[in-house]
């Protein structure tokens, strides 16, 4: 795997470290003080040096992302478009077949994170994968893309948590009239909440973290058992037969796209499965463990989530009440109309407590995303977001970056209800297409150049791949679509989505295209690295060598 070298250092060889690596067509190869561990190898092979401490386990990996799914509160935030677009049939089959077609995006990109384990993620895996001379942009895409949704998510997730919040005053007070105001106060406690949290050290994070997946299995168990069973309403259940084969349209659209625009709840829903990418860097062992996460995400997120949508869809009475309910929240609605005020208040109140945790392992993702970009120099102010704090060996400036710009966002919720709705499909459209790009470079522009990791497809790669970019491809138009037409379609009941970002990703490549062009050339190496077989100054770099930025080996 690595070659010693004048007995201080060691010249790593990528290909039997088994990473597809920058360093592949540059006749490079990293650097790394003799001695280092396996994951060290690993990410110096990539081009990187580590900064973060690795205290994440397979277990506090996959537990930052199962909190990020947070299943009861996600499919609590988004439950109205299942519901509201198709009826229960479109829930229960809307559910099934999104989150089948989802485990073909998770696994080829847990194959990626087996091969190319850094914080970058999959914006490191486009500018490998791309064809020659294609790297730099479809890095900037993918990476300005991924950006855009994780960004988002402290707003949205957050937005609906200080919803549920106001909700539960309503409910406890009828005589309360919550004003937009509110809302946005009670949303920039809980940003600034998430900071003091998020900024804390690894160690830390990897235990609250575990709390919350822990808070998020009970709140499932809580619900599936006590709602079918504590049910107010006679007879408690729903009939299967309508269950399965009601299919309510709630748009103008024909029932077969209203099924397809309402998986939203399980796209949202199933959008945090790749934090274990962007925690490679901070978990031991990450090239089997970050893989082992995702997919262990993915596939309990199909399982228990089609469980949490099945107790809805059977103890549901008035789906009208609950998708446009007085308190404007509907799982709040749902709650009251199932298990009456009392009940309906305490599992409501169980929701919150699961939904702040996702708040803080979106943010915790968010950090690690911006801080890779940055230390590419990827992001306006990378010079602060790709500070490692000494103390916490955390990006802290990060940190409140994106909570900065999650309190900015939280301001179109003055403009109106569609517009920060827009926030909820925006994140899971630039997420899936982050997603699904690297996956459709691989599988159209290999020629060889991937090297698979210890954790790997083999001859189901390619399946894999083709599901996953097909699932794209029909996603991305039906998040964008509104639900009226004609001349049912104003400015308040538009879907914003395709504008917003539409608009972000034409900011982006535009300012790409002006500048960036110039002077982004994708993942910048910032280990020493030898050069053919010439050993360079730290900070020297030969006119013909593309990473003019890159550190070279200190002269013995």
């Amino acid at each position: 795997m690595a070659v010693p070298r004048s007995g201080s250092v060691t010249i790593v060889d990528e290909e039997k470290v088994g990473v597809t690596s920058v360093f592949a067509t540059r006749g490079e190869h990293a650097v790394v003080h003799e001695g280092a561990d396996q994951d060290e190898l690993v990410l110096g092979a990539l081009g990187y040096k580590q900064e973060f401490k690795r205290d994440f386990t397979i277990w506090e990996s996959f537990s930052v992302s199962f909190s990020v799914l947070g299943l009861v509160p996600s499919v609590a935030s988004t439950i109205g478009y299942s519901l509201g677009y198709s009826g229960t049939g479109g829930a229960v089959w809307g559910w099934l077949a999104a989150g089948l077609c989802i485990q073909a995006t998770a696994f080829s990109m847990a194959e990626l994170c087996s091969s190319m384990p850094t914080a970058g993620g999959l914006y490191y895996a486009a500018a490998v994968l791309a064809p020659e001379g294609w790297g730099p942009l479809a890095s900037w895409f993918v990476g300005w893309s991924n950006f855009c949704g994780f960004v988002t998510g402290p707003c949205s997730v957050n937005y609906a948590l200080a919803s549920m919040l106001i909700t539960c005053g309503m409910i406890a007070n009828p005589e309360y009239e919550p004003k937009t105001w509110h809302i946005y106060l009670v949303l920039l406690l809980l940003l600034f909440i998430n900071g003091i949290i998020t900024m804390q050290s690894t160690w830390f994070l990897g235990w609250v973290n575990k709390i919350g997946t822990i808070c998020n299995i009970i709140v499932i168990l809580v619900f599936v058992i006590w709602f079918p069973v504590g049910s107010i309403n006679h007879p408690k259940t729903n009939n299967s037969h309508d269950v399965w084969t009601q299919f309510e349209n709630g748009t103008e659209w024909p029932i077969g796209w209203s099924v397809i625009m309402g998986m939203l709840t399980a796209i949202w829903t199933m959008s945090g499965y790749d934090a274990p990418f962007h925690l490679s860097e901070e978990c031991s062992n990450a090239n089997i463990a970050g893989p082992r996460a995702i997919v262990m995400t993915s596939q309990l997120g199909l399982y228990l989530g089609w469980a949490i949508i099945m107790v809805i869809v059977y103890t549901v009475k008035d789906i009208p009440d609950v998708v446009a309910g007085q308190y404007g929240q509907p799982f709040g609605s749902l709650c009251l109309q199932v298990l009456g005020k009392n009940a309906g208040l305490a599992m409501f109140s169980l929701n919150i407590i699961a939904q702040f945790f996702v708040g803080t392992g979106c943010t915790l993702t968010a950090t690690r995303v911006v801080f890779a970009y940055s230390r590419d120099s990827a992001i306006l102010g990378s010079r602060w977001w790709k500070q490692v704090h000494p103390k916490t060996k955390t990006p802290v400036y990060a940190t409140w970056g994106v909570l900065g710009v999650s309190s900015l966002l939280g301001l179109l919720m003055f403009a109106s209800p569609v517009a920060i709705g827009a926030v909820f499909s925006l994140g899971a459209i630039a997420q899936y297409t982050a997603f699904t790009t690297p996956a459709a470079l691989k599988l159209f522009f290999d020629n060889g150049r991937f090297k698979p990791g210890p954790w790997n497809l083999g001859r189901w790669s390619k399946v894999s791949g083709t599901i996953a970019v097909c699932w794209w491809l029909l996603i991305l138009p039906a998040m964008c679509f509104p639900a009226g037409k004609g001349k049912d379609l104003t400015p308040l009941t538009m879907n914003w989505t395709c504008l917003i970002y539409g608009g972000s990703m034409f900011l982006a490549l535009s300012y790409y295209a002006i500048s960036a062009r110039h002077w982004f050339k994708g993942p910048r190496v910032n280990i020493d690295f030898t050069h053919g077989s010439t050993e360079l100054l730290e900070g020297e770099a030969p006119a013909d060598s593309p990473v003019a930025t890159g550190n070279g080996i200190k002269q013995e």
